[in-house]
Parts: structure tokens; sequence; C-alpha cells
């Protein structure tokens, strides 16, 4: 299943109920870690009974597909937001920085860093969490291609790994552990600095 499809089903199936299952989950998840986190843990999380909750999720991989495609449908809104925007480039770089500032608050790094250490070792969580990464690489190359004036096929054959290191880095942001907080700021700004970089490096294509 892609990306994209994973974000069709997360339309199709989020009822407001759903939306808000998965926001209780959200913490149960963090805490405890994918593995740590039984089905009991987390329909108690949810105020549910496990019966109630196997209705709405029937596996733990389940709901990490679901917070995936819920994720990403939201970053879909982002993206088509700064395209449409008279400077992409500098919407783009508006929308990661407030992205940054918000995972200093918020536990979704957390969050990302139990799905991706589970995704080392579960493939259909592994595969789910790279077509996401795929739909935002193709998002952002769109973006590259608003700015320069290049179609998309252009940067992505001159600039294959920029999207790539781009989304690492942010993902390095996201899942900055506990302990650094104390030069957290520090370390945001120096990545924001390196993607920042790398997308100098695609405007100096931009055409005339």
């Amino acid at each position: 299943m892609t990306a994209t499809q994973l974000s069709l089903r997360s339309e199709a199936r989020h009822d407001g109920r759903t939306v808000e299952i998965l926001a209780l989950v959200r913490g149960a998840f963090a805490e405890k870690g994918f593995d740590g986190a039984s089905m009991q843990d987390l329909a108690r999380a949810a105020g549910m009974s496990v019966g109630n909750f196997y209705r709405y999720f029937p596996s733990k991989y389940a709901i990490v597909q679901a917070l995936i495609a819920q994720d990403l449908a939201e970053m879909e809104g982002e993206f088509l937001t700064v395209l449409q925007s008279p400077a992409p480039m500098e919407g783009l770089r508006s929308l990661m920085q407030a992205r940054l500032d918000v995972h200093r608050t918020r536990e979704d790094g957390q969050l990302w860093a139990e799905i991706t250490a589970a995704a080392q070792r579960k493939p259909e969580i592994g595969q789910a969490a790279c077509d996401m990464e795929t739909q935002i690489a193709a998002y952002l190359n769109r973006i590259f291609a608003a700015e320069t004036g290049l179609t998309e096929a252009e940067i992505t054959a001159r600039f294959p790994a920029h999207a790539a290191f781009a989304i690492t880095l942010f993902k390095s942001a996201a899942m900055l552990p506990p302990t650094a907080e104390p030069i957290r700021a520090d370390l945001t700004a120096l990545i924001q600095r390196a993607i920042d970089t790398t997308m100098s490096d695609i405007l100096a294509l931009r055409k005339a």
C-alpha cells in the first residue's frame, strides 16, 4: 500500500471518533514504545474496552498505519498551501521552521522515534514509513520545481538526494532525545541551517 493509498484510506475511515482515539493513543505509544504498549494499554488510553477498541484497530500495525496516514494528510495540506504561495521555497522554509518549533513541545518526536525503531524490525511498518517519506519527497520536488522553473523530472534527476537529506535532517531534529534538551535550540538552528544550505543548491538553478 502506497502513502497515497494510506491517505485515501485514512480519509475514508477517520471519522471524528477515530481521530479522537488516535490522539489518545499517541501518548501511550510514545511512553511505552511500539513493543511495550499492549493493545490493552492502548484501549485503556482511549478509554475503551479492548473488544470495542479492536473494532477500530485490529492490530498495532493498523494503528501505526492510521497514524502515518493522518500525519501525511496533514502535511499534504500544508505542502499544497506552500505550492500555491508566490514564493514556494520561502513558504517551505517557514513551514519546516514552524514544525521544528512545534516538535519541541509535542510528543510527536518520541512517537516517531518509536515508529522508526519498529520499522527496523517490522517490514510492514518499514514499508509504510518508507511510503510516507517517498510521498513527502515528491512534494518537496514539486516545490523545488515550482521555485526554479525546472520540471519535476529535471529536479529528481539532478538532485536525487536533496529531498531525502532534508527529510533525514528534519527527522533527526524531531527525534532528539531528552538528554539533548540543554542544547536543543542550538542543534535545531544547525539543522535548519543545513536544510537552508541544501535548498540553496537548488535555488542556484532558478531560471530567469
